[in-house]
């Protein structure tokens, strides 16, 4: 049976995990109890203890806990952002090339943002195969609903006296210093950030990530893009649907509540969309997370996997 601890059990990450793992026969969770979750050398045995750690944490707790954690022979998954980038850790986007079996070796893997999630899926494939340069200067827009914003969006967005502000959706990160941009970019392999324009609506879950191109923008046609994603894209989680709309319409929650993504092409030979759907609590987060898990202890990926 396997050990797993969740370091920040009590935030949307940590909670959806939790319940996903619970219902698993081959899981023992080691729990801590109300004060011990903040004694910091009670973490620490958990976390040695166990063969899993998640840490579902801030990226600045996340940071110091791996620093004491050094010696721990433990598979830590971080699901924050303090560790995407960072030397030493495996970026946890299991269907880029030859992530598998990075994945399967690691001892320290970064789960991946959901935005960044959806961007690098239709990107690193066209930059690793030339079809984008890398100094390709790319937009991304992403639609999600608004459990990625944690508790206190959930609470906003769920109160019956909410803000009239909140029923139509909201741009956010209008600086354009977004958290996800640096795993966008040096995991794409981009030499520069895209311009990314992240929107949140009064739904509940569900994401849909738009990078729009122009036929200058492409070393390849069309039909070429799509054939790159049919040759990636084949396995139970993230697949490529030809032409996958709702009478001419995307509905951005249409995965809410599933692990798995899609991939689909739009528009014609001069304009093109590309476009990613997936729940930002599944594949772009706990969903990931289970199926790093299970790579790292050579399971089915699958396995605890809502497809």
């Amino acid at each position: 049976m396997t050990k797993v601890f969740i370091d920040g059990s009590s935030g949307t990450t940590g909670l959806n995990v939790r319940t996903r793992l619970a219902a698993r026969p081959d899981v023992l969770l080691i729990t801590l109890g109300e004060a011990e979750r903040k004694d910091e050398r009670a973490r620490l045995d958990a976390i040695r203890a166990s063969d899993v750690a998640f840490l579902c944490l801030p990226d600045d707790a996340a940071r110091e806990i791996v620093l004491l954690a050094a010696d721990a022979d433990t598979v830590i998954i971080d699901t924050s952002t303090a560790h995407r980038v960072s030397p030493g850790w495996t970026y946890g986007f299991a269907e880029l090339e030859g992530a598998r079996s990075e994945i399967s070796r690691s001892k320290r893997i970064a789960n991946p943002g959901c935005h960044a999630s959806g961007f690098i899926a239709l990107v690193a494939p066209l930059v690793k195969a030339g079809a984008i340069g890398r100094g390709a200067r790319l937009s991304c827009f992403s639609l999600t609903g608004y459990s990625g914003g944690g508790k206190k969006m959930i609470a906003d967005y769920e109160d019956p006296a909410r803000k009239d502000a909140l029923v139509s959706p909201a741009m956010y990160g209008i600086a354009q210093k977004h958290k996800h941009l640096p795993e966008m970019r040096q995991v794409c392999g981009l030499e520069h950030d895209p311009v990314f324009c992240p929107i949140v609506s009064s739904y509940y879950s569900g994401m849909e990530v738009v990078v729009p191109l122009c036929a200058d923008d492409l070393n390849c046609a069309v039909d070429e893009i799509k054939d790159i994603y049919r040759n990636v894209y084949n396995g139970k989680v993230v697949r490529y649907a030809e032409g996958s709309d709702e009478n001419g319409f995307l509905y951005a929650g249409a995965f809410s509540g599933r692990d798995d993504m899609e991939i689909s092409v739009f528009g014609n030979e001069e304009r093109i969309t590309l476009v990613s759907r997936f729940d930002n609590l599944g594949k772009g987060a706990c969903g990931a997370a289970i199926q790093n898990m299970n790579i790292a202890l050579s399971l089915p990926e699958e396995t605890g996997l809502i497809l």
